[in-house]
């Protein structure tokens, strides 16, 4: 657990790329149903997004598939030369809605790190990370070259998502991962494991469905529907989903958390989050159980 008299605000990915620990997930801003297409407002989605930099949020986690490519095109409109640090990923593409593929070969890694990089308009990607891990593909492989990829100077840094702790140990004796993205939040926390991996390693761990949304529904679930959330809520004076996002932070320091939405009071509300200090006795209310190692 962190010291709660020390509250690190950011992290650096990498040991390198310092980022505040709020975030933003990108996977919205396409079309619906579906995450596919188009995000409809495409001139209000950019302004949620300079919105979003000037109350702080400097990463932006996004995928090829969301769109697909859409998601990436708004953000490089939205953002152009500001300052922040985008991730995405690959080794997934969806070409009709709801028809997802898995692909880790070598030539559809490198396929994908092109289109990111010209969806992005970008000269290399912050932070580039395996969306899937391909069962038909051997994981040594696919790692293999999205380590080439690095060296080539089109990857910065590496990471994962969706991903075992085993499949984390094995990609790690390939070459350094310096995130791990699954899903995470205060009532699913089959992944501790991995966040205490990923702390003792010095990774970033990226928990999306921080609010527990569905990827295929827009509400947030723990928004309302903790009587812990809600109750501590009412005795800081924020709202039920402001303690899920700020248990995330204080579980580990090196949590970076990425609440989706769509709407600018939403956006503003998932900020405010970074301020929230829980005490011992809210956590321990929450049911954190074990200590994670800083």
């Amino acid at each position: 657990m962190n010291d709660l008299n020390n509250f690190p605000t950011t992290f650096r990915i990498g040991g390198e790329l310092e980022v505040s620990r709020l975030g933003y997930g990108a996977m919205r801003l396409t079309g619906q149903p579906g995450n596919f297409g188009p995000y409809a407002d495409w001139e209000g989605g950019k302004t949620l997004l300079r919105r979003a930099v000037e109350l702080g949020v400097d990463f932006f986690d996004t995928a090829l598939p969301y769109g697909p490519g859409h998601s990436e095109r708004i953000l490089a409109e939205a953002l152009g030369d500001r300052g922040v640090v985008i991730a995405t990923k690959g080794g997934v593409d969806k070409p009709a809605p709801g028809n997802i593929i898995t692909d880790g070969r070598p030539e559809t890694i490198r396929r994908h790190v092109d289109r990111s990089l010209a969806a992005l308009d970008r000269d290399h990607i912050d932070l580039y990370q395996l969306h899937r891990v391909d069962p038909d593909t051997p994981l040594e492989d696919t790692v293999g070259e999205l380590a080439r990829l690095r060296e080539s100077g089109k990857v910065r840094f590496l990471g994962l998502s969706n991903v075992s702790l085993e499949q984390y140990e094995l990609a790690k004796s390939v070459t350094p991962i310096e995130s791990v993205q699954n899903r995470f939040n205060v009532l699913e926390r089959q992944a501790m494991e991995l966040v205490r991996a990923t702390a003792r390693d010095g990774a970033a761990f990226i928990p999306y469905g921080p609010l527990g949304a569905s990827p295929m529904k827009h509400g947030a679930p723990l928004a309302d529907s903790s009587s812990a959330l809600a109750e501590i809520g009412r005795e800081l004076g924020v709202s039920a989903g402001q303690v899920a996002l700020a248990w995330l932070l204080h579980v580990s320091s090196n949590t970076i958390v990425i609440p989706a939405t769509t709407k600018v009071a939403h956006l503003e509300e998932n900020v405010q989050a970074l301020a929230v200090r829980l005490s011992e006795v809210q956590i321990a209310r929450l049911a954190i159980g074990e200590e994670v190692a800083r």
